[in-house]
């Protein structure tokens, strides 16, 4: 048997909380931390994306949320990639850092009380382990990945789960703009 999906978006959630709170509170420790963090996050995003939200938005009937969530990823890919830029040791670090860990919190306090509750009472143990599966899968495959530089497919993806009607006839720049505007 597999994880159920939602304990693993959950655990997660708590490991970024984990590596949000060691960034705080450990300054010397910075830049062994923000790859970290980067290539987790990323995974975590490209995974959900690609294996969660499509299921989501059709089978637990959260298009809206999905649409949402969407863009509050672009949002914190966006700030993910502008800390992995920031030296840990310049003072706009921790202005970066903070709008990070606002934009994620949220992200996640949101999601956790509106899409993963959904999930778990609109698909059975058997989709949800099968979620797991897929989810653990492309999260690994996604490891190595850097916040800002989505391929064309992941970001059609995101742009299917935001609601956009065109993205299969959009190339990578249009994709690009596309998701910048949400």
């Amino acid at each position: 048997m597999g994880v159920d999906v939602v304990d693993l978006i959950m655990q997660d959630h708590r490991e970024v909380e984990r590596l949000f709170d060691e960034l705080k509170r450990h300054p010397e420790r910075r830049p062994l931390l923000v790859p970290v963090l980067a290539a987790m996050l990323t995974a975590h995003s490209r995974a959900e994306e690609s294996e969660v939200y499509p299921v989501a938005k059709d089978d637990a009937d959260e298009a809206e949320e999905i649409a949402h969530s969407q863009a509050e990823h672009v949002q914190a890919e966006q700030l993910l990639l502008k800390l992995t830029e920031t030296d840990p040791e310049a003072p706009e670090f921790d202005k970066v850092l903070a709008e990070l860990v606002d934009a994620v919190t949220h992200h996640v306090e949101e999601e956790e009380t509106t899409v993963l509750p959904q999930m778990r009472a609109r698909l059975d143990e058997d989709r949800r382990m099968q979620l797991g599966k897929a989810f653990a899968a492309s999260r690994a495959r996604h490891l190595g990945d850097r916040p800002g530089s989505a391929t064309k497919e992941e970001l059609r993806f995101q742009a299917r789960n935001a609601g956009v009607a065109s993205a299969g006839s959009m190339n990578k720049d249009e994709l690009t703009a596309e998701m910048r505007k949400l």
